[in-house]
């Protein structure tokens, strides 16, 4: 709470001090694939001052609530929908919402920048609420592959065949894993 009040006190309420929050985050915490750990708190991620998507949500989320800014953690996919394709493959990816007048609003302070093409999958209170998946017991993934393109929303419908030479990149061919 302390640490809040110092960073972004001064900071006017409502979207300002969320993008002010978000900044911070981005330009604060180091990503490092693999560091993900299910017991850290915001307030070690943010000390430790590297984590992964998840961590990077959930230090924007508590940082928006320790201001009653409602705010909920996502889950889904992100593809690289106009960006450059890295090479890697996709993979689930964590956001927030916070609730600004009278609408949820999508924040990334892993990315920072607005991206599109963003498939939801869940939402809630925490990674605990908005998980992929919950499983009990020993499960072991054998294959996992999401793959996205543009289309013209004007030319494609939710349902349509999967029609490659509708993409805006103009190309017909998947690169698979």
């Amino acid at each position: 709470m302390n640490f809040a009040w110092q960073q972004f006190g001064q900071v006017p309420h409502g979207l300002p001090r969320v993008q002010a929050i978000c900044d911070w985050v981005h330009n604060n915490i180091e990503y490092r694939f693999g560091s993900g750990r299910p017991d850290l708190s915001a307030s070690e991620v943010i000390a430790r001052r590297h984590g992964v998507c998840r961590d990077f949500a959930h230090a924007a989320i508590a940082l928006c609530r320790a201001f009653n800014l409602p705010a909920r953690y996502v889950t889904g996919h992100l593809p690289d929908i106009g960006y450059t394709d890295p090479g890697s493959p996709m993979d689930f990816h964590a956001y927030c919402e916070v609730y600004l007048g009278q609408d949820w609003l999508t924040f990334d302070p892993r990315y920072n920048v607005p991206r599109i093409g963003r498939v939801k999958v869940a939402h809630g209170s925490d990674a605990v609420d908005g998980a992929f998946a919950t499983i009990y017991g020993e499960a072991k993934l054998s294959y996992f592959e999401v793959w996205a393109y543009q289309v013209n929303p004007g030319q494609v419908s939710v349902g349509d065949p999967i029609d490659l030479s509708k993409r805006l990149d103009g190309t017909t061919t998947l690169r698979l894993s």
